[in-house]
């Protein structure tokens, strides 16, 4: 990690931890669902993807001509659905009538052309709300699945070339009405600052959201077996002894962000896997 980046990742956690969430008004939420497996971390190729958590299964279906959602816009755009959902008790969300209100929010810098900011949310956001997501569980005495679109529909009115503009109508999304439920009966507490400090890394995004949800209910120590996570995590690693050890590296490196910005964590590399230790939650769960 570069020392500039560091400095600032440090800078983040110091303020987090000087202020709990629920005073400073940042308590956020994620999709359960989401938490247990996740999207891709990069570009992949294809319109289908599939990750596992022992025998939960989450796949993700787009339109060919559309792509998977990756990287981490997509998680930042579905922190603040779900947080909004949860809020408003409503599926269709307002998104504002201003591009750099509405990327503000996210903790998104509008910068323009091919590569920029404003490019990469209007793709990653065409990718996710035109995705459908099946949740399965597969056990010896029990087969059960779940499916639903993340949108119903989705209506934006942006204007990339001047984003602080307004327009005429306000940008909405309304969600499905079953992810809409999923998100509101099972939602995960985040700090959002949290996810603020890690947004360029989908990975530490990832673990920071699972560990404090699994922090929840975890009562004893635990040691996952590298090659389990990689199958929920490591969308971009190959399946083989090369590849769980490329990603027991990058997972490891993520960790040591996230355990900076959440404090107390206890977790760390055992003999054949991560050790979680009893932690207290980065944020209280009440599901």
């Amino acid at each position: 990690m570069k020392q500039k980046n560091l400095n600032k990742l440090i800078t983040e956690a110091l303020a987090i931890e000087a202020e709990e969430a629920k005073t400073a008004g940042v308590i956020g939420y994620m999709a359960r669902a989401l938490v247990q497996a996740t999207i891709p971390h990069k570009k992949t190729d294809g319109n289908e993807f599939t990750r596992k958590n022992g025998a939960f299964e989450l796949s993700i279906l787009t339109p060919s001509n559309v792509g998977l959602p990756y990287g981490s816009i997509p998680r930042l755009l579905l922190a603040w659905l779900t947080t909004e959902s949860v809020i408003t008790k409503n599926r269709t969300l307002c998104l504002g009538n201003t591009l750099s209100s509405f990327m503000k929010e996210l903790g998104l810098v509008p910068t323009g052309g091919r590569w920029g900011s404003i490019t990469r949310l209007r793709d990653q956001s065409k990718r996710l709300f035109t995705s459908s997501i099946s949740c399965s569980y597969h056990s010896d005495n029990r087969e059960y699945e779940s499916g639903f679109r993340v949108a119903d529909k989705h209506d934006l009115w942006w204007i990339p070339k001047a984003p602080e503009q307004s327009t005429l109508f306000e940008s909405t999304v309304t969600l499905s009405e079953s992810f809409f439920n999923e998100i509101i009966n099972n939602p995960v507490p985040i700090d959002l600052r949290a996810l603020k400090a890690l947004k360029r890394s989908p990975m530490g995004l990832d673990i920071y959201c699972w560990l404090t949800y699994r922090m929840s209910y975890l009562k004893k120590n635990t040691e996952i077996p590298w090659g389990a996570l990689q199958t929920q995590f490591g969308s971009n690693y190959s399946i083989s002894s090369q590849g769980i050890r490329d990603f027991k590296r990058a997972f490891l490196r993520e960790l040591k962000k996230v355990s900076l910005i959440y404090s107390g964590l206890n977790a760390a590399s055992g003999e054949v896997g991560l050790v979680l230790k009893p932690s207290k939650t980065h944020i209280p769960y009440s599901g």
